[in-house]
């Protein structure tokens, strides 16, 4: 089965590089794409966060993993492709919640996009309280390591 997805949207900053670290400085807009009527940006202001599902646009498809040691580092588990966030992924796809800080007609402004410049938005949803994890948050701790300097 084929699945054909077309970009709403594109990101703009000055990130040019996939770097895993210090992404807590790069604030990006997010632009509809040609064809997407501003309109789908309506109410998006009543919201502070958005999830934003992007595409991994230069990923090198076939360099995708199934079990890997996170960024490669040997003193971490050696894990499948699913519990970890790595970029070369099966089908490539992204999944960031970033901070709403404007919109200005068929552009929006956020923070703590881990995306870069130039890269294809699929998908942006609000977030509401009712859809984030009721219960405490469990991760090991190898994954506060890896996290240490992400958004710094």
């Amino acid at each position: 089965m084929d699945i054909v997805l077309q970009p709403v949207a594109f990101v703009t900053n000055d990130r040019q590089h996939t770097n895993d670290d210090f992404w807590g400085s790069v604030s990006s807009i997010i632009e509809l794409a040609p064809g997407v009527p501003s309109e789908a940006f309506d109410g998006i202001n009543n919201f502070s966060h958005l999830e934003i599902i992007f595409h991994f646009h230069l990923a090198d498809k076939s360099k995708a993993v199934f079990k890997h040691h996170p960024r490669g580092n040997t003193n971490w588990p050696a894990v499948g492709i699913f519990s970890q966030r790595k970029r070369d992924r099966p089908n490539g796809l992204g999944l960031t919640i970033a901070e709403l800080v404007r919109r200005e007609g068929n552009r929006i402004w956020v923070k703590n996009l881990d995306a870069i410049d130039g890269t294809p938005i699929l998908d942006i949803k609000p977030v509401m309280k009712e859809f984030l994890p009721a219960g405490e948050i469990k991760q090991p701790a190898w994954s506060h390591e890896l996290m240490k300097d992400y958004w710094a």
